[in-house]
C-alpha cells in the first residue's frame, strides 16, 4: 500500500487518545501520515502535493484555508471540505437540516442581542457564537434584564439564537461513524476528562433516526450531533463534522477504517 494522508490538526495538547490511536491504526495499515498544524506560526508546513486524502480534524480559519486549497486542487477531504465549511456556520447548518425535515428549534442570526427582545415573550432563548465550539460563549436568557446584560457584554459578534428547550435529562453526545451510531450520556458542562467520556447508552429508535437523518441531509456519514429531548420530542441543537468521539469504543480504529474506505478507488 502506497497511500499518503495529510492530517490537518491541532497541536497535541489534549488528553484524548482517539487521534493517536487512529494514526497508529492507519500507519500499521501501511499509510503514511503527515501531520500539519496550520495554527502554529513560523514553522514549515507540509504541502498537499502528492496527497491521496486530506483529513480535516482542525476547523480553524487557517485549517479551512489549507483545506480550501486542497479542494481546489482536486484533493479529496475527509469530511468533504464544502460540508466542513458549512458546518462552521451554525445558522446555515441548522437551515440545511431544517430543509431536509430534521427537527430543530426556531433559529435566528443577529448581531445585537436586543433584536430578540420581543421573542422573549414566547419563552427563554439560547445565544451561541456563530462559529463557536466546545460550549464556549453560550448564554441562556430568560428575561429582558438578562438580555440587556448580554447586550452590554457583546462585542458586535454575529450570534446564533435559538428557542431554548430545557432537556429532559443529561447531555447526549451522538456520534456516527459509517453505519454505526453511538450515544454518550454525560453531565453538562463536563469539568474533567472522565466527565467527557460519560457512559454509553442505547438510543431510542426515533432519536437514532433523527441522528442519521442529519448525515443524510448533509451527505456525510461520520460526524457528531447533539440532540436534546424536550417533553419527549427530539431537537437537533448542534452538529460537528469531526468531533472528538470521546466515549466511543475503539473510536480510533473505527475512524481509521472509515478513512481508508473514503480513499479514492478504495
Amino acid at each position: 500500500m502506497n497511500i499518503d494522508i495529510l492530517l490537518v490538526k491541532h497541536p497535541s495538547e489534549r488528553p484524548s487518545p482517539v487521534i493517536p490511536e487512529m494514526i497508529d491504526h492507519l500507519e500499521k495499515g501501511g499509510v503514511a501520515i503527515r501531520p500539519i498544524y496550520p495554527d502554529l506560526p513560523h514553522q514549515p508546513q507540509p504541502t498537499p502535493e502528492h496527497t491521496d486524502l486530506l483529513v480535516l480534524k482542525a476547523k480553524t480559519p487557517a485549517a479551512l484555508e489549507v483545506a480550501a486549497g486542497a479542494h481546489a486542487a482536486g484533493i479529496p477531504t475527509f469530511t468533504p471540505y464544502p460540508v466542513t465549511a458549512l458546518c462552521r456556520d451554525k445558522v446555515e447548518t441548522t437551515r440545511a437540516l431544517q430543509r431536509h425535515g430534521v427537527p430543530v428549534p426556531q433559529t435566528w442570526n443577529v448581531t445585537d442581542p436586543l433584536q430578540m427582545t420581543a421573542e422573549l415573550d414566547d419563552g427563554p432563548l439560547i445565544f451561541k457564537p456563530l462559529r463557536g465550539s466546545q460550549g464556549r460563549g453560550i448564554e441562556i436568557v430568560h428575561s429582558v434584564e438578562e438580555l440587556h446584560t448580554l447586550a452590554q457584554a457583546d462585542q458586535g459578534e454575529e450570534l446564533m439564537v435559538q428557542r431554548y428547550y430545557a432537556p429532559d435529562g443529561l447531555d447526549r453526545k451522538i456520534y456516527r461513524i459509517g453505519d454505526e451510531v453511538f450515544c454518550v450520556e454525560r453531565v453538562f458542562p463536563p469539568t474533567t476528562y472522565q466527565d467527557k467520556l460519560g457512559r454509553l447508552i442505547t438510543l431510542p429508535p426515533a432519536v437514532e433516526e433523527v441522528a442519521r437523518s442529519c448525515g443524510d441531509a448533509l451527505g456525510i456519514d461520520t460526524y457528531g450531533v447533539d440532540i436534546i429531548l424536550h417533553d419527549g420530542e427530539p431537537y437537533v441543537v448542534d452538529l460537528s463534522s469531526f468531533p472528538g468521539f470521546k466515549g466511543v469504543p475503539d473510536a480510533g480504529r473505527r475512524l481509521a477504517d472509515r478513512i481508508l474506505a473514503a480513499l479514492p478507488d478504495s
